[in-house]
């Protein structure tokens, strides 16, 4: 497999395919040269044993018309047999050609040579092949041979073997820059038959909680998947169809504005860059008998590029929980204590399908679709124990709840990329759709007795019926162009529009046993916002010093109805200015530092905003606030890489992030009708916030089996709320994570991962999401709580057979000492709240997989080379 990968990545070094052959004089008019020669050769090593798998590449020469001039292009490839031999066939006979040879471990070979030459003022002459004579003469010339015999070529032992294995191979698990860091997916085995979430767990920078939801210095960043925002949630995307995770910390002007104090997480899907086909199969199933499975086929081939994948996952996961609450507006204190017990049944189905056209040698056509579709019943057992602080008063209750719920997920997605003559510069267009829509039917069955095994005091039967839609569209257009003395300008436009609609209704069951429709709690509403963005970016060079500095505009409008009602909310923002600017210093001895500064917005949610009061979660009321306003947040972030002997790295930035207006949560009370007050959840904007901190990262190759990656980030955070609020007090907090490789004898891999979280401030989410399932908008931070510490362990062990290692087992345990719990503290003047949860640890996992393919571009017959040559020169991989 090792050396299939290798001529992968060899053939996608050759960016130009044979085109037209050259042309010979004859008569004054030019003349196709017919391609009728053969060259072929065998492959040995220096104790004359054949070498099979190598990859070998003819190359020829081709007249650039843009450029003027001749380069060097990609005729033919192909392996070497069991015996070491390769052969060519049907190649022109005018012009010099190069066989190249590669395979792992030894040095590369190059071969040059021609079957005819051109004398100047002459005619062609023959060229005898290597170590024959030539043909013999007649008519007083000499006839060409156009066979062409390397014979025997030896290949010398390479002496840093490993290190090239490692460079050409495979690729690294962790690739940092200044400003991104990208992790290899297909390194972490842990998350393997898992989700988006599992393999969040293994990217530095980022922590997962026990709900999946994931943050990045503490804050929610934006997801998006192949670098466009999506409505799919990580729980919602196979960790089997991920290629990479790039973490963006602080985006530039060419990236959307929204989002807040936080930066971007971009999900990479994998996608067929290979000649030929080539595929996987897996299967595997978790503790609970949740099964997961997957297959994929990409098929490359002359103008077009076609990949299919589908995955399921089934998941079954228990959690347990309880909550103790002090209600401080009764008196006496009113004491609650809940537990809970929950499972899940259910899974869901993903799959991608894509298309590439290379239409020429400049121009690509691209369309994809991805279909996803869940179902999901879970259900809970919730016991309720309340009393009053002197003991007057005990009430005991227990709760059923039963929901039922699908998603259906589809996204369309269009490109066009045109690459001009000059090099870099290029112009994309393309159109992203994704749409969803979701039903859900939940039933809460609730019992109250006057204590625990007391007399029955009566029962509630609610019933929460809903569906809802969301529409997602990006229509975006890119131009880059390079300038003199490696300047670069990068300019776009982008329209980001989306829609959402909800209808759900509240019933309670009568004295008939009739379910009964509340108005008062019926939340149905339509939303539309909108964002129109303009960027420009201008890099340049000045020796070893860098910079990039840009500015992007975006105005935005919403509007919203309550269409029971009828009631119309609406706004429009004006014009924002996001500058960024971006400067680095190459420093001697592989050391860089650099400094930059971006402006970002976070818009509220339209969820945030309205004043209508949801109270179809007895347990938990919320209501939005009409008078929020958009988050500003100015980032100030500096760095220092390092890069040490043996591609060893460090990675160190020091950041600082000041909020304007955060979006928080706030518990507050509400009237009633009766005189009484109830708690609710309500959203408010906070004076301001800031976090500051240092984050280190290490990337390290101790041994050719041994390798670790670490984070650490220590930080400091508070939120400034208003005199009516309590604030958050300054809390230094640290996060750290690692993650270990050991590769063994006999193709065994182990790989070895924790993260470790200390107290710290509740996370700030963004707020304005609405990616998810309609109603599952981000809520915002909250200005009132904290986090216990927390931390966790991963083991995989992986064991690579069949030929090539084409099929493998991996064996996973994910929390091993189930520690990861969540104890959270919430307090205001009005309740104190503690909640402690754990999640369904540990969780074993058994995942097989099975890879095949060839690739070879002789794999099917072409009926023209010159159309593959058109489609693929030039296409950046």
């Amino acid at each position: 497999m090792k050396k299939l990968m290798m001529l992968m990545v060899v053939l996608l070094m050759g960016s130009m395919i044979y085109a037209q052959p050259p042309a010979m004089p004859g008569n004054g008019k030019m003349q196709s040269a017919p391609s009728i020669g053969t060259v072929f050769g065998k492959l040995v090593d220096a104790n004359g044993k054949a070498v099979s798998d190598a990859s070998v590449m003819l190359m020829g020469m081709k007249m650039d018309t843009a450029a003027k001039k001749t380069k060097e292009v990609l005729l033919k490839a192909s392996t070497t047999k069991a015996a070491g031999s390769f052969r060519f066939e049907d190649l022109p006979i005018f012009g010099n050609l190069t066989v190249k040879i590669t395979a792992t471990g030894y040095e590369p070979i190059e071969r040059t040579f021609s079957f005819v030459e051109m004398p100047a003022g002459g005619s062609p002459t023959g060229t005898p092949p290597a170590g024959k004579p030539s043909a013999a003469p007649t008519g007083g010339g000499t006839m060409p041979n156009f066979e062409k015999d390397l014979g025997k070529l030896t290949m010398k032992v390479q002496p840093t073997e490993m290190q090239n294995i490692t460079i050409v191979g495979t690729k690294p698990a962790l690739k940092m820059d200044i400003d991104k860091k990208v992790f290899n997916v297909e390194k972490n085995i842990v998350s393997a038959g898992g989700t988006a979430v599992d393999v969040m767990k293994n990217v530095p920078s980022l922590n997962v909680d026990i709900d999946g939801n994931v943050t990045l210095r503490n804050a929610s960043p934006q997801l998006y998947v192949d670098g466009r925002p999506t409505t799919l949630t990580l729980d919602q995307i196979p960790a089997d169809a991920i290629e990479s995770v790039e973490v963006i910390t602080n985006p530039s002007a060419k990236y959307d504005a929204s989002g807040g104090n936080a930066g971007i997480l971009n999900i990479v899907l994998k996608k067929n860059k290979k000649s030929g086909y080539n595929g996987n199969l897996s299967l595997g199933v978790d503790k609970r008998g949740g099964i997961n499975g997957g297959a994929g086929l990409n098929i490359r081939q002359d103008k077009f590029n076609f990949s299919l994948n589908g995955f399921t996952n089934q998941m079954k996961n228990r959690g347990t929980g309880e909550t103790h609450m002090e209600d401080l507006l009764s008196d006496p204190t009113l004491l609650v204590d809940q537990y809970t017990n929950s499972k899940n049944a259910g899974g869901f189905i993903f799959g991608k399908a894509g298309l590439d056209y290379f239409a020429t040698d400049r121009s690509t056509f691209s369309v994809g679709i991805i279909r996803v579709h869940g179902s999901f019943k879970p259900t809970e057992y919730m016991m309720s124990d309340s009393s009053f602080s002197d003991g007057s008063y005990k009430s005991y209750s227990e709760r059923y709840s039963n929901t039922s719920r699908q998603f259906n997920a589809t996204g369309f997605s269009a490109g066009y990329k045109y690459i001009f003559p000059r090099k870099g510069e290029e112009l994309t267009a393309d159109i992203n759709v994704f749409q969803g829509k979701s039903e859900y039917d939940q039933k809460y069955d609730t019992y109250i007795y006057d204590e625990k095994g007391g007399l029955d005091m009566g029962e509630q039967h609610q019933q929460i019926l809903g569906d809802g839609t969301n529409r997602f569209t990006t229509i975006q257009t890119d131009y880059v162009r390079p300038l003199k003395n490696d300047g670069k300008i990068e300019a776009g436009l982008r329209a980001q529009l989306r829609g959402l609609t909800n209808n759900q209704s509240n019933y309670f069951m009568d004295n008939s046993g009739m379910f009964i429709k509340i108005p008062s709690s019926t939340t149905n509403y339509k939303n539309y916002d909108n964002v129109y963005a303009a960027y420009l970016t201008y890099a340049g060079k000045i020796k070893t010093f860098g910079y990039k500095v840009g500015l992007r505009a975006e105005h935005s409008d919403y509007k919203g109805e309550m269409t029971e009602t009828g009631e119309e909310f609406s706004n429009k923002y004006p014009i924002s200015l996001f500058p960024s600017v971006f400067l680095s210093q190459k420093l001697k001895n592989n050391q860089e530092l650099q400094l930059n500064f971006t402006r970002r917005i976070n818009r509220p949610f339209f969820l945030q905003m309205m004043p209508f009061i949801d109270s179809s979660n007895q347990l938990n009321w919320t209501q939005g606030n009409p008078e929020l306003k958009p988050e500003f947040t100015s980032s100030l972030e500096a760095a220092y890489l390092k890069t040490y002997k043996g591609n060893n790295t460090l990675l160190a930035s020091v950041y600082y992030k000041y909020t304007t207006g955060l979006i928080t949560t706030i518990l507050d009370t509400v009237s009633l009708s009766n005189g009484s007050t109830h708690p609710i959840t309500t959203y408010a904007n906070a004076n301001s916030s800031y976090m500051a901190g240092l984050e280190l990262t290490s990337q390290n190759q101790f041994t050719k089996w041994f390798d670790l990656n670490t984070n650490v980030n220590i930080y400091n955070s508070k939120i400034n709320a208003d005199e009516q609020t309590i604030n958050t007090e300054a809390m230094w907090s640290w996060f750290a994570k690692f993650n270990s490789n050991f590769k063994l004898p006999k193709n065994y891999t182990i790989q070895f991962s924790g993260t470790y979280q200390s107290k710290t401030n509740t996370p700030v989410n963004t707020g304005g999401g609405g990616f998810g399932p309609p109603g599952m908008g981000g809520s915002g931070a909250t200005a009132q709580g904290y986090v216990k510490a927390s931390y966790g362990f991963d083991i995989a062990f992986k064991k690579a057979f069949l030929k090539n290692n084409a099929g493998s087992v991996t064996a996973s345990v994910s929390d091993i000492f189930s520690t990861r719990q969540t104890h959270q503290f919430t307090y205001s003047e009005f309740y104190n709240k503690e909640s402690l949860r754990w999640p369904d640890s540990p969780m074993f996992r058994v995942t097989f997989n099975y890879r095949f393919g060839k690739m070879d571009m002789n794999l099917f017959k072409r009926k023209n080379m010159k159309g593959e040559s058109e489609g693929m020169q030039g296409i950046q991989m």
